[in-house]
């Protein structure tokens, strides 16, 4: 029987995940490792200097949440834009690279929060094979392809992006190698240093001067007071069980909400359309309650909790009519990867990590491989708007790592990369598992719909997969759902993946066949 997993949206990074955990290494631990490959493996997604947030739950103990996305600059406020003569945020370029990358400081409190020091294994066996893959070369996937002739002529400019990620002065293509041998030797300093090193030592020291030369508002200050942290997660109870995701700058409520709504009025004797139906309805209710109050924890008008009570929910639910409520609403995209994994001695981890657009601002630091983020860009130059940019405040995320410790004994890692996508496809993985008891792969691969915009979409409408649209649209339609018909297995829905451990130890996983991903399984017998 297997006692350990791992799924990633890239197998590459599902093989080097499982490799730790089968020597005996602890979840926190296996995630570092392909968090590190990962950035290597599908660099249009994420980056070590991007964001990341973690959900660790040992067992028998409350899950524990790792907050490790930037905040902005100390430069970086309204007038100071204003003063570069901008009206909004540009989307590429230095003046997008306005919040810090956190990810390297999760992985020193993750590590720190939940794993005992005799536990860690040193940082040079886990980045080791992330520096391998960086020096010796990657084969481009159609995901990384696609991505890179989207950004061609914007990150035109971006001299240093370009000599790594276009060096014949073209987009990749599938199936050629791509090297990044100034990111292996980040990775080689880092396994030597630390990842502290980015934030207060010689890594930082040349980040900071390139972003500065650039004219990035980020500075040396603003890396040297960075950490991430450990923060209280989100909770719900449901009929199955009791879920959890991460509280503000993320959509964790949107997500919860969803599945809450759902559980409140959910009926056995549902069709498909009604099932589908239900969560859309319950999709928009979850939205608008998000996009009123979601923002920095600072400037929450109340606290994300006092949403997630039953009367709260109550009342969103019985706006859920038999009718499609009217649409669109505001929608963000967003590139991101979602990691899960379970040690042999039942820690798992549900994990995120991004960029937020295909490779970030652009803005790749000499020497370094390191692509910087452009999640700033959630930000609002109106001082008026919720998310209205200010030092020091984080901007809205739509990143959210899922967990769920259900009733029977049962514990689930899931989640997904997708923009406004992740709480839906999330949603729709956990109640066909759950609800319909569906194996976890088929609840992953069945065709999915996506109201609003994703990875790769502009569009704020609802979008099916052909084999749904097949199944269910004309039933959907005679509901007031408006929709258009996309391809089966369409990346623009997302990435999903789960982990699933059983009260006797035994485990399984499973991963989205729309990804070049994996689902591993393995024995630990250390």
């Amino acid at each position: 029987m297997s006692n350990i997993a791992f799924t990633a949206p890239h197998s590459g990074a599902a093989d080097i995940g499982l490799s730790l955990l089968r020597d005996g290494a602890s979840a926190v631990d296996a995630m570092i490792a392909a968090s590190a490959a990962i950035a290597v493996l599908y660099p249009h997604m994420n980056s070590l200097a991007g964001d990341g947030f973690w959900l660790v739950q040992r067992p028998g103990e409350a899950p524990r949440a790792i907050d490790a996305c930037g905040h902005a600059a100390a430069l970086a406020s309204i007038d100071w834009y204003r003063e570069q003569g901008c009206d909004a945020i540009p989307a590429r370029g230095p003046l997008s690279a306005l919040t810090l990358g956190g990810t390297l400081s999760g992985w020193e409190k993750a590590r720190e929060c939940c794993v005992a020091p005799e536990q860690r294994r040193p940082y040079g066996e886990l980045l080791a094979p992330a520096e391998a893959l960086a020096r010796d070369g990657i084969e481009v996937t159609a995901s990384l392809a696609v991505a890179s002739e989207k950004v061609h002529e914007s990150l035109a400019d971006e001299t240093a992006f370009r000599a790594i990620f276009a060096p014949e002065g073209r987009p990749l293509r599938q199936g050629e190698q791509l090297r990044n041998p100034d990111l292996a030797e980040t990775l080689a300093h880092l396994a030597r240093k630390g990842p502290r090193d980015f934030y207060d030592g010689e890594l930082a020291e040349t980040v900071a001067a390139e972003l500065a030369a650039r004219g990035s508002p980020i500075r040396a200050n603003d890396l040297t007071g960075y950490e991430a942290q450990e923060v209280t997660p989100l909770s719900v109870r449901t009929r199955v069980g009791s879920l959890y995701n991460f509280p503000p700058p993320t959509q964790g409520l949107a997500s919860l909400l969803i599945l809450a709504i759902y559980d409140q009025l959910y009926d056995p004797q549902w069709s498909d359309a009604d099932r589908v139906h239900t969560l859309v309805e319950a999709t928009k209710q979850a939205f608008r309650v998000r996009d009123r109050e979601v923002t920095d924890p600072a400037r929450m008008r109340a606290p994300a909790e006092s949403h997630l009570n039953s009367v709260s929910i109550g009342k969103l639910a019985a706006v859920v009519g038999k009718e499609a409520s009217p649409w669109p609403w505001p929608a963000e995209p967003g590139d991101t990867v979602w990691m899960g994994c379970v040690d042999a001695e039942g820690t798992m981890v549900s994990f995120i990590q991004s960029v937020y657009w295909e490779f970030g601002s652009g803005v790749t630091i000499p020497g370094t491989g390191l692509v910087w983020n452009n999640r700033g860009l959630s930000f609002s130059l109106d001082a008026d708007h919720r998310n209205a940019l200010e030092p020091g405040y984080k901007p809205f995320h739509t990143l959210n790592p899922a967990f769920a410790v259900l009733d029977d004994g049962r514990r689930m890692s899931y989640g997904t990369m997708g923009g406004e996508g992740q709480p839906q496809t999330q949603a729709a993985l956990f109640t066909r598992y759950l609800y319909d008891g569906l194996p976890l792969g088929e609840s992953i691969a069945r065709g999915r719909w996506l109201l609003g915009r994703t990875w790769g979409d502009r569009d704020d409408d609802l979008k099916l997969e052909a084999s749904l649209a097949r199944h269910l649209g004309d039933e959907l339609a005679l509901r007031g759902h408006r929709f258009k018909t996309v391809p089966d297995h369409s990346e623009m829905m997302g990435h999903a993946g789960a982990v699933v451990r059983f009260p006797d130890g035994g485990v399984t996983a499973a991963s989205d066949p729309r990804s070049d991903g994996a689902a591993r399984e393995g024995v630990c017998s250390t």
